[in-house]
């Protein structure tokens, strides 16, 4: 008979009405009452005794020879699995399940119910179905691990969790190795059959603890699971165990209302990046990356684990979207985007780099144009000044912070500046009260002989430019009109510098150091050629301008000399246009047009 402590506070002789143990023993009273968590049984002391060997040890040690109560402290999935274990003591049919293996198991234990006390005693019945239902059952071992939650640390002391957990792997190998010609079928098709393929063991585990999961993935990893489908699996985990983090988060820089962030997530997040292949597997998608990225920055994880996630990132920066790197910051009074965490997956990324030039061993293996670093840098030198476009506009964002993120970029990162001049533009424009001596700084980044025809014609007219800068601009476009009209080819110019000046190498220089000469001076060369390629294309589009030109101008009776001839003369060595309405007084510099470019700028 089950009684709250209630009740045998208020009747001081327990009824045996609806008792299991009144159905054996009508006849005999209750001699012994059980005390589980507060709840009371009336029950009798022979049943008991003679299959729990912990109830006999405690009644037989008693001082009171009529021991008629005892407590049970802390018993194992409490009072319901008492009344099942009690059950069983009674030869009461009743059926176990997954649901309640595992507690009645412990409780088995708890109590001592072994074969020395009788023959297929509760310890060997929950252990035979365990092992012959259980453990064969994928779906099966997932519910016994979670009704674990309750008793986690007594279920992983008598087995029950690592026994779960190799059948879960066992049972996914097993998996894997049969459906290998229809897993072959789905990645030749659609990425969404191939995703149905894997939701079959993926799904169930998602509802287990992470400390469940991380132990589960362990053993599957070492069993030899596929790494697209453990990608797979921590994937759909992340997703179902963070859904919801950081909804509430808005993009404002008072930060009044503080994110709130519960340990458990922080934990998940960690263990999520620990369980990830090495940093080299490509089958993670970026995307996910940075959504991981974003989950740490939100719940402050380990600064082990944020750095881990950037190296990541930075490994395959080129393939990176302009939408992932805007990450929202999170700091009280900072700017709009977390631009301290783009910095240091640059500087991750320039790091590889490096290390992949060190790891060449001849002078050939440089590469060409088109080898994978140069190439990679080069898409990624876009990719940081589009970013920077992107952010100018952030009234927050500090001078030393945008002027880091152009700086550590390596000059042949760009093979033309037009998207630098463009940021810089936009930021000038958003900060209108920087100093002269701040915008004389930030100007110096940009390479005027790297500009386009489009953005040198913008940056003549551009009065928020400090004044040097439209007299560098105005003199290197008349250089490339004179070489444009002479034919003068800047590539043979440079080459030609390059070979007068470099000469034999110094005998004082190390082999080494010989080496990183050349490897610098190829380097350069090859920067030079996609420059030239950029200028070659730019003056054949002139080149058609001009002819078409010089059709229009002798159509109405002009020459093509006098064309030309009054071309060069709008232009002066450091001026704009001869034009006295359009030029400012002192400075040289072109005022502003009304049909100015909007492409480089917020206007």
């Amino acid at each position: 008979m089950v009684l709250s402590d209630h009740n045998s506070r208020s009747s001081p002789t327990p009824r045996f009405c609806n008792s299991f143990a009144n159905r054996i023993f009508s006849d005999v009273a209750g001699d012994i009452t059980i005390i589980i968590d507060g709840v009371s049984f009336l029950l009798h002391k022979f049943p008991l005794v003679s299959q729990s060997g912990k109830i006999r040890k405690m009644v037989a040690e008693a001082k009171d020879p009529n021991l008629s109560k005892l407590e049970l402290i802390n018993f194992p999935g409490g009072h319901e699995a008492f009344e099942l274990a009690a059950k069983f003591c009674y030869g009461m049919n009743f059926e176990i399940m997954a649901e309640n293996v595992a507690h009645l198991h412990c409780a088995a234990k708890y109590l001592e119910m072994t074969e020395d006390y009788r023959e297929e005693n509760l310890i060997t019945r929950t252990e035979a179905y365990l092992n012959e239902v259980v453990t064969q059952s994928l779906e099966k071992s997932v519910q016994v691990l979670c009704s674990c939650e309750t008793i986690l640390p007594l279920a992983d002391h008598v087995g029950i969790i690592d026994k779960c957990v190799d059948a879960i792997a066992k049972n996914v190998c097993k998996e894997q190795l049969v459906a290998g010609l229809s897993r072959l079928e789905c990645d030749s098709g659609p990425i969404d059959a191939k995703s149905r393929c894997l939701e079959w063991w993926i799904e169930d585990l998602s509802v287990l603890t992470i400390d469940l999961y991380q132990r589960i993935i362990s053993v599957m990893v070492s069993k030899g699971i596929r790494q697209d489908s453990v990608i797979a699996s921590i994937m759909h985990y992340a997703q179902t165990s963070l859904k919801g983090i950081g909804k509430s988060q808005i993009w404002n820089p008072a930060r009044t209302t503080p994110v709130t962030v519960e340990t458990g997530q922080r934990v998940i997040v960690e263990t999520l990046v620990n369980l990830l292949p090495n940093e080299k597997s490509s089958l993670i998608p970026i995307v996910f990356l940075f959504g991981m990225l974003r989950m740490a920055i939100m719940v402050d994880s380990s600064l082990a684990c944020r750095l881990a996630l950037e190296r990541r990132i930075a490994g395959r920066l080129e393939m990176v979207l302009l939408d992932d790197l805007l990450i929202p910051s999170v700091q009280t009074g900072d700017s709009l985007f977390d631009v301290d965490t783009i910095h240091r997956i640059l500087v991750h990324f320039l790091q590889i780099i490096e290390q992949a030039d060190d790891e060449d061993c001849g002078y050939e293996s440089d590469g060409g144009i088109g080898s994978p670093s140069h190439g990679s840098l080069l898409k990624v030198g876009r990719l940081i000044d589009a970013y920077l476009a992107e952010i100018a506009p952030d009234p927050y964002l500090s001078f030393q912070k945008f002027i880091g993120m152009i700086e550590v970029l390596p000059d042949y990162a760009r093979v033309i500046d037009d998207g630098l001049y463009r940021a810089v533009d936009i930021y000038l424009k958003a900060h209108p009260i920087l100093t002269e001596h701040e915008r004389k700084k930030i100007c110096k980044f940009i390479d005027c002989e790297k500009l386009s025809q489009e953005a040198c014609n913008h940056a003549a007219q551009n009065d928020r430019l400090p004044a040097h800068m439209g007299v560098r601009v105005l003199y290197f476009e008349q250089l490339r009109l004179k070489s444009a009209i002479t034919g003068t080819s800047a590539l043979s110019g440079y080459m030609s510098q390059k070979m007068g000046s470099s000469g034999a190498p110094s005998a004082a220089m190390s082999p080494r150091d010989t080496y990183a000469a050349l490897r610098r001076e190829n380097r350069d060369l090859k920067l030079e050629i996609s420059r030239m390629r950029v200028r070659l294309s730019d003056l054949e589009k002139e080149q058609v301008c001009m002819k078409q030109g010089m059709m229009d101008k002798l159509g109405n009776g002009k020459t093509f000399l006098t064309s030309i001839s009054r071309g060069i003369g709008k232009f002066g060595i450091f001026g704009g246009p001869t034009n006295g309405k359009q030029q400012k007084n002192g400075t040289g510099r072109k005022s502003r047009s009304s049909t100015r470019r909007r492409g480089y700028s917020l206007s």
